[in-house]
C-alpha cells in the first residue's frame, strides 16, 4: 500500500515558519508578492496587507541555508517571492481578471494549478531569485511570474532548458546551486519546476501525504486572506 491510500498528515501551524523573522538574521528578503496589486501575473492583491511568508519547517531550513550560499557567490541575498499559499489564495487567484481573460491558462496542461494542488498550500514550495550586493536582481532571462501560453522549452523563456544567454545561464546557475546544494547538506531533495526557474519544492511523493491548507486551518495571525 503506497501513501496516497493512507489517510492524508495535517501540518499544524507549529509545522510552519515564519521567514520574516529570519530575514533579520540570514541574507535573505522577504517580498511577498501577491500582497501588491502589482504583481506582474495578476494585477491584483491577493494576500492581506501586512501577511508573512510562511514555510514548513523542512523547507524553511534548506531555504535559511541556502541563503548563505547566495551571499558567499554574490554578495547579495536571496529573495524570497512566495512559500505558502493556502488554498483561499489559489481560487481567489483563478477569480482574477486576467486569469478570466485566459481561460486557456486552465485547460491542461494547465498553467494554474486547482485549489488544493501543489507544494505551495502545504507551504513545501518557495519562489525565489537573487538580487546582488548593489541591490539589483539578477538577470534570470525572465522577471518573478513570467507565463507563457506555451509551457515548452522551446518557447517559454521562463523555463529552465530554454536556449537563454551564457550570463543568464550562469545567474541561474548560482540559484540552482545555492538551493540544491542546501537541500543535500540538510539531508533533503529539492525538486526544480522545469517551467518555472524561480519554484522550488519539496518532492511531489513528500507533499502529497499532506493534506493542503486553507485560511480558516491557521491561528488568526498567520492567515493570508482577509
Amino acid at each position: 500500500m503506497n501513501h496516497l491510500s493512507q489517510p492524508l498528515k495535517t501540518i499544524q501551524p507549529d509545522d510552519l515558519l515564519c521567514m520574516n523573522d529570519y530575514a533579520w538574521e540570514h541574507p535573505m528578503a522577504v517580498e511577498l508578492a501577491y500582497m501588491r496589486d502589482s504583481n506582474l501575473l495578476f494585477g491584483e492583491q491577493i494576500y492581506r496587507t501586512g501577511a508573512k511568508l510562511w514555510l514548513h519547517k523542512d523547507l524553511a531550513k534548506i531555504v535559511i541555508a541556502a541563503s548563505r550560499h547566495v551571499f558567499k557567490a554574490t554578495g547579495g541575498v536571496l529573495v524570497l517571492y512566495d512559500g505558502l499559499r493556502v488554498r483561499d489564495a489559489q481560487k481567489a487567484m483563478l477569480e482574477t481578471r486576467r486569469v478570466r481573460s485566459n481561460p486557456q491558462w486552465l485547460e491542461e496542461p494547465r498553467l494554474l494549478s486547482p485549489p488544493g494542488a501543489g507544494g505551495h498550500p502545504r507551504g513545501m514550495a518557495v519562489d525565489v531569485s537573487i538580487r546582488n550586493s548593489a541591490g539589483e536582481l539578477l538577470d534570470m532571462g525572465t522577471p518573478f511570474d513570467f507565463l507563457s501560453n506555451d509551457p515548452s522549452p522551446q518557447t517559454n523563456p521562463a523555463h529552465r532548458d530554454y536556449a537563454h544567454s551564457q550570463q543568464v545561464q550562469d545567474n541561474r546557475k548560482i540559484l540552482d546551486d545555492a538551493m540544491m546544494s542546501a537541500a543535500r547538506e540538510k539531508g533533503s531533495t529539492l525538486h526544480p519546476l522545469p517551467q518555472e526557474w524561480w519554484d522550488y519544492r519539496l518532492p511531489k511523493d513528500v507533499y502529497e501525504q499532506y493534506a493542503p491548507l486553507s485560511d480558516s486551518d491557521l491561528p488568526a495571525h498567520m492567515r493570508l486572506m482577509d
